[in-house]
């Protein structure tokens, strides 16, 4: 017996022996710390992004993460947490060992360091950006308490959100100084976002499907095609990175006459190895109407809203990545007066009803290391709509829209070594759009068949030098409605010669298509009739050139850390759209057409600063100056011209404060400026048009 434990006791030692000497193996394996740089405690729920590839994962509890079968090769791990400064870190992965990687992140009270993709269509730092890509984060739709992207887009320089019509209720981003229509709005680098819902679209998207917003201000036309003229609006919606459940409710008043509710949930599930994941979110939302000025109109209409969505993802390899997406809203909007009473029962009423289905696909594939990525992608979106645009008990003002868009595309996104004289990443790819819109509006006699399609085709080339990024592409647009194909060129450049300064300079087009958009659509109640919007005959289509530059810069003094970005533009306007009166149908309804006018000129300055004391204190402030102006006088009512592009203020701004001065406590305040501004008055209540200048805080 002896004997035996005796040997029994050399064999376990021999074992121990061994594998001290060779330990296990665990290779094609990365395993990592997220840690606090000064404190060394644990970062839970940090975001490790393999740059890139699609793959990606979040730290647990205790901020450890892994990578489980890896290929063989060099990798780049990206990692970012909020509050926190980026940090990338290269690392080999053998067959042999298992890859250890430690991150000690640094505080970051002034976010500067975001992942973007909306400046090149590929993901990159928001400093090595060659454009000014300013990003809407969840921190931000916390700060000032927003439930959907319109109440965030005025925390912006430059950006403007307003209620155009107070009966209809549709509110219009205005990028640097320029109607909402000149905006094109993209959900994942996507514009399916149609004419009809792009007016609504902005309260119809609630924050708790969004990742990140991405806003590039000018023009876009050279990467989204068409309508990109003002700027482009990209929505990223949130990915599965982790598993997670999340409710929130949010109740709101209003002056004090008129309560919103909101209450949404997110719930997220991932495999262990991270093959695949689903992220589906809900939320609703009820708004009373609002009467500011006690005259039983409504300032804001009645909104319930109604939301549902999800995106998932398979891996079939680890080179590969099918993404699945799809969205659905069902909305009823309305706004006038007696809302206990049937539409034609009212003095003035303007009504829709919603019901949106929208879902993509796409499919991506890497090769040579994750060098190179070969995407291809399809998005729908289908809108039926029923509307109400009456006055004085108008039974005959029931409508009827059905509107299907679609884009299909592919694209290649190249990182070569050296391409004529410097290392670049090369983008190309085809595109091809397709929009029907049916109007049917029998009251007023309208029956309008849009049918739209746009093939296009674009290409662009990044140099990256020691200290330069020059970025040069263009994009040719086939739009049916217009005779020949459209070039839209963009050069950009940027100066990095250190992390702290960047400095950029732009040139970059854009164009609207002759076109029905969403406001072309609904029939405005002045003065008690119906006021209708038609096309002119051999209305061309509307060009821009776009010239910014730019200086930002990022400092840090003891606790104190600070961020300055300094932008002026310019954007000229050829065949601008004007609308001008031209007297009354067979059925006595009021016309204005959508004609060519002689032409258009914005330019201004924005600025946007930010100041942190750890995160105690975080201060960010934005200011616009600029002017909107025609080249000539153009008629906005009959015998009467304005040189001043209405509605659109020379002035406005904005600034948020946050405090967490202890650790499961925080506060915010926020507010926003409007300078002076002139906007129409409609003969009708008053004896005739005039112009009235007026100021809203």
């Amino acid at each position: 017996m002896k004997r035996c434990l005796f040997i029994l006791f050399v064999l376990v030692m021999g074992m121990q022996t061994a594998f001290a000497n060779n330990p296990i193996r665990e290779g094609y394996t990365i395993s990592g710390h997220v840690i606090e740089k000064d404190s060394e405690e644990d970062i839970p729920y940090a975001t490790i992004l393999i740059v890139g590839t699609d793959n990606g994962t979040v730290s647990n509890e205790a901020g450890q993460f892994q990578f489980k079968n890896l290929a063989e090769g060099s990798y780049v791990l990206r990692v970012s947490a909020v509050g926190y400064k980026t940090l990338e870190k290269s690392i080999v992965v053998g067959s042999e060992y298992m890859a250890v990687v430690h991150f000690p992140l640094e505080e970051e009270a002034v976010l500067v360091d975001e992942v973007v993709v909306s400046a090149s269509r590929s993901e990159m730092s928001r400093r090595d950006a060659p454009v000014v890509v300013n990003v809407l984060s969840p921190i931000l739709f916390e700060t000032v308490n927003s439930t959907d992207l319109a109440k965030s887009l005025n925390f912006q320089s430059g950006l403007r959100v307003e209620n155009n019509c107070q009966n209809c209720g549709f509110p219009q981003v205005r990028i640097n100084g320029l109607d909402g229509p000149y905006s094109q709005i993209l959900i994942n680098s996507r514009p399916i976002i149609s004419a009809l819902s792009g007016v609504y679209g902005l309260e119809q998207i609630p924050t708790n499907m969004i990742d990140r917003v991405e806003v590039v201000r000018g023009g876009g036309s050279a990467l989204f095609g068409a309508n990109a003229v003002g700027g482009t609006i990209n929505i990223i919606t949130k990915d599965p990175i982790n598993n997670s459940f999340q409710v929130s409710s949010t109740l709101s008043n209003l002056g004090g006459k008129a309560w919103e509710q909101y209450m949404g949930a997110n719930v997220s599930l991932v495999a262990k190895d991270n093959s695949y994941g689903i992220a589906m979110y809900q939320s609703y939302r009820n708004r009373n109407p609002y009467d500011h000025d006690g005259d039983s109109f409504s300032e804001l209409g009645l909104l319930n809203l109604n939301t549902f969505g999800l995106r998932a993802y398979y891996r079939p390899t680890q080179f590969s990545r099918l993404n699945v997406e799809y969205h659905t809203t069902n909305e009823l909007r309305r706004g006038g007066n007696k809302f206990d009473l049937q539409p034609h029962q009212t003095d003035i009423t303007e009504q829709t009803k919603h019901i949106i289905n929208s879902g993509g696909i796409s499919y991506d594939h890497f090769w040579d290391e994750y060098k190179h990525k070969l995407s291809a992608y399809g998005s729908i979106q289908h809108t039926d709509r029923e509307s109400y645009y009456g006055a004085q008990r108008d039974t005959a003002a029931y409508g009827k829209t059905d509107d299907l868009t679609w884009v299909a595309g592919a694209m290649y996104v190249g990182n070569y070594k050296r391409f004529l004289f410097a290392p670049s990443t090369f983008t190309g790819g085809l595109e091809y759009q397709h929009n029907a819109l049916h109007d049917i509006m029998v009251g007023y006699q309208r029956d309008m068949m849009q049918d739209v399609r746009i093939a296009s085709a674009f290409v662009q080339n990044e140099w990256k030098l020691r200290d330069f990024t020059l970025l040069a592409g263009g994009r040719m647009d086939k739009h049916n409605l217009i005779k020949n194909p459209i070039l839209s060129p963009r050069v950009n450049l940027l100066y990095k010669p250190q992390d702290k300064f960047q400095a950029r300079v732009t040139y970059s087009t854009g164009f609207r298509a002759p076109q029905a958009y969403d406001e072309d659509l609904h029939v405005t109640a002045v003065g008690g009739e119906g006021v209708l919007i038609k096309l002119a005959d051999g209305l061309r289509e509307e060009r821009s050139n776009s010239f910014s530059g730019s200086v930002d810069y990022t400092t840090s003094f003891g606790h104190w850390q600070a961020n300055v970005l300094v932008e002026g533009f310019y954007t000229g306007l050829n065949n601008v759209f004007v609308l001008e009166d031209i007297g009354h149908d067979a059925n006595g309804y009021a016309i204005k057409e959508r004609r060519n006018g002689s032409g258009a000129r914005v330019y201004g300055a924005n600025l946007d600063a930010k100041i942190a004391h750890g995160k105690e204190a975080v201060l960010s402030l934005g200011f616009t100056a600029q002017r909107s102006r025609y080249n000539q006088p153009e008629e906005w009512s009959e015998g009467q011209f304005t040189s001043r592009m209405m509605r659109t203020p020379d002035y406005y701004g904005y600034f948020t404060f946050t405090s967490a001065p202890v650790k499961n406590f925080d506060f915010s305040l926020s507010g926003t400026y409007t300078g002076e501004m002139i906007v129409p008055h409609y003969a009708g209540y008053i004896v005739e048009d005039r112009l009235h200048l007026t100021s809203l805080i």
